[in-house]
């Protein structure tokens, strides 16, 4: 049975981090300071951020493969990062170095300010108001009501991360969850609730990591045009229906000999692009292991506009991650051992992360993220469709990735199994 998400729903992402108490060793917070940089200093750091922040997606996306090969996939690889740099802000020691270098960072190369100013600058520029276009990312800190954290980290986290910091009671485990639900619900607008069920007893502190986007097609889909009952191959002996949306129009896109694959850039009305990316039967395992920063520059290097005659599902998607086992296996392992360092965000008290949760959802349909009251389109000034153009049809599974363009960070990743799975 295929379901899909009501026709107004945009496309939210949240993040959990649950982090319980421990003992550790005092911090040393001279790393942490944030310092001020020239306007070319931070054009080389974002550059350089990019790609780092680029390369731990992918690392991310394919360990998710590993974990659920068949499967539907899909995240938000700047929230995850943003949250786990925040949180490296008020860690020590090997707890910091672990979170950092899994993000892909070396201090030696990066000073830990710099890294902070640029997820500053990363998380302005994301949140920065665009007319046509809305994104906004950012944390919220709730706190057990007794515990004092820094006022220096309090601070740096409210100017560097957009993070609000609620003083909560946790001895009230309902009420508490309530809270916390409640302040979600509000953030994403009321399309997630009830997001925490199960909020354990000795909890001390939750981190909310939000980003909610929401945008409409640069060229909106005829809907006229789609075609219900389209079949899609999940595999060499599956075969789903689903409502196929269609469209004579002229696109940037590729054929990447060297992967296998095709690539077509669908451009948001602003500031906003995605990637479908369809690899050849049997190649995308060989396109999921190329997929680097690298990969992304080359393919915004090459590609060239013109008219193809497009196929592209509606469909939607949702994954949820057990990213608490996750960081482990990627190196982030004495955050959640008794040796946890977090004292440069407590000073005096210790913590260590008890549970990490990410789940993210997306409907794409004719109008974008979210269907909106505008003049039926009808393309008559279009050509007639003819063999000389290019027919790429998504009809098998592919990967989607959406960038914010003045930025390229990849605000969401996935992978589309079955266009047809809740």
């Amino acid at each position: 049975m295929c379901y899909y998400l009501p026709s107004k729903m945009p496309l939210f992402l949240y993040l959990v981090l649950l982090v319980l108490e421990l003992h550790c060793a005092p911090p040393n917070r001279s790393e942490g300071k944030v310092t001020t940089y020239n306007s070319s200093q931070q054009n080389a750091t974002f550059y350089k951020m990019s790609s780092i922040n680029a390369d731990f997606a992918f690392n991310l996306y394919r360990r998710f493969t590993l974990e659920t090969p068949d499967r539907n996939i899909f995240f938000s690889p700047v929230s995850i990062s943003a949250a786990l740099a925040m949180l490296s802000f008020g860690a020590c020691y090997s707890t910091q170095i672990q979170i950092l270098e899994t993000l892909g960072f070396n201090l030696t190369d990066t000073p830990m300010a710099e890294i902070q100013q640029g997820f500053q600058h990363l998380i302005c520029t994301l949140n920065f108001p665009k007319k046509e276009l809305e994104l906004q990312m950012g944390n919220t800190l709730f706190i057990e009501k007794q515990l004092k954290p820094l006022a220096q980290f309090l601070d740096d986290v409210k100017s560097l991360y957009a993070t609000e910091v609620f003083s909560t009671d946790f001895s009230n485990v309902s009420a508490a969850q309530q809270e916390i639900n409640c302040h979600v619900e509000k953030q994403t607008k009321g399309q997630v609730v009830g997001l925490i069920q199960d909020l354990k007893p000795n909890s001390i502190m939750v981190l909310v990591n939000y980003i909610h986007f929401k945008a409409q097609w640069a060229n909106p889909f005829d809907t006229s045009e789609t075609k219900e009952g389209f079949s899609f191959s999940v595999d060499k002996t599956t075969i789903v229906q689903v409502p196929m949306m269609h469209q004579m129009e002229q696109y940037y896109h590729l054929v990447d000999m060297e992967l296998n694959c095709t690539v077509l850039q669908m451009d948001y009305s602003k500031n906003a692009l995605a990637l479908f990316v369809l690899p050849k039967e049997g190649q995308m395992e060989w396109v999921e292991g190329a997929m680097s920063s690298k990969t992304l520059k080359k393919w915004n290097r090459l590609l060239q506009k013109g008219w193809i005659d497009l196929f592209v599902p509606k469909f939607s998607i949702s994954a949820t991650y057990d990213l608490g086992a996750m960081f482990l296996k990627m190196g982030i392992q004495d955050a959640f051992a008794n040796n946890a360092n977090f004292l440069g965000l407590m000073g005096d008290n210790s913590l260590k992360f008890s549970n990490a949760a990410h789940k993210a959802v997306l409907h794409i349909g004719e109008r974008g993220t979210e269907a909106v009251v505008v003049p039926e389109v009808r393309f008559l000034d279009q050509p007639e469709i003819t063999l000389l153009h290019p027919i790429i049809q998504f009809d098998r599974s592919f990967l989607l990735l959406i960038l914010e363009k003045s930025t390229r960070s990849i605000l969401f990743l996935g992978k589309v199994v079955d266009p047809t799975e809740v």
